[in-house]
């Protein structure tokens, strides 16, 4: 503490010296974590992998969710290879009104 009768603590609410910063640095253990740069942060190979996840899904969402307009249904989802048969509607003849 200091000698200055100013700086001394004085009670509950008295006033308290400085805190003293060490002179040497702290220990930082060779297996903890490694704080990454700021270009390390958000790199854009990782960014365009996650835009094209959410591509993807957005796509077979609206796949999916425009599979029943008929003109989707003829133009787009019978030329999928393998979800063909997936997107035929069958009618029955006595359903059909044509």
């Amino acid at each position: 503490m200091s000698t200055r009768p100013d700086l001394q603590h004085t009670g509950a609410r008295g006033m308290q010296p400085w805190a003293v910063r060490p002179g040497y640095s702290t220990y930082k253990s060779p297996f903890g974590p490694k704080p990454a740069s700021a270009d390390d942060m958000f790199p854009p190979a990782s960014s365009g992998t996650t835009a094209a996840g959410f591509g993807v899904a957005a796509g077979v969402f609206a796949l999916f969710f425009f599979a029943e307009v008929p003109r989707v249904r003829e133009d787009v989802t019978k030329k999928i290879p393998g979800l063909h048969d997936y997107f035929d509607v069958k009618i029955a003849p006595e359903d059909n009104p044509f």
